[in-house]
């Protein structure tokens, strides 16, 4: 059985010096969760740098390499199927410096290359798994739409 959560969503602007829209990152994950017919227990989501997100991949991952986005389950027993009616429950960290790093490289701005590795993460903790090409393209393909669809419609 899950704690219970004061809120269903926290994001946490722990960046020295970069920040992402509260309101879209909201709309973002929300669209996700409902297409994805999943249901949002708690998301913690940490905006952050390069130094946290390197520390918690050696320290948790034993992966001793840079990273755009960690996810981490606070679900007891195995990581739930993609597709599957569980409701998400877990922890997802988006290095912002990499966003800003890398987001020319995919013709994009430092928001949308930031926003898809929230996508990213919380895709992750849907179930989808992108160790295998056919999952790289099926996350990327929903990255995507679930973009397009709420980065191009004005907010109400």
């Amino acid at each position: 059985m899950s704690p219970e959560y004061p809120e269903p969503l926290s994001i946490e602007q722990d960046h020295p010096a970069r920040q992402l829209d509260a309101e879209t990152l909201r709309r973002i994950i929300d669209h996700v969760v409902t297409a994805e017919e999943a249901s949002l227990a708690h998301l913690s989501l940490v905006l952050t740098d390069h130094d946290t997100v390197g520390r918690l991949n050696r320290s948790y991952l034993d992966h001793d390499y840079d990273t755009d986005v960690l996810s981490f389950s606070l679900h007891e027993g195995p990581a739930p199927a993609a597709s599957s009616d569980d409701e998400v429950e877990g922890e997802v960290y988006v290095d912002l410096d990499t966003a800003a790093e890398r987001h020319d490289e995919f013709d994009t701005s430092f928001e949308r290359e930031a926003y898809r590795y929230v996508v990213h993460g919380l895709l992750h903790l849907i179930g989808y798994d992108d160790a295998q090409p056919s999952g790289q393209s099926t996350m990327r393909e929903k990255e995507d739409r679930y973009l397009d669809a709420v980065l191009s419609t004005p907010s109400s």
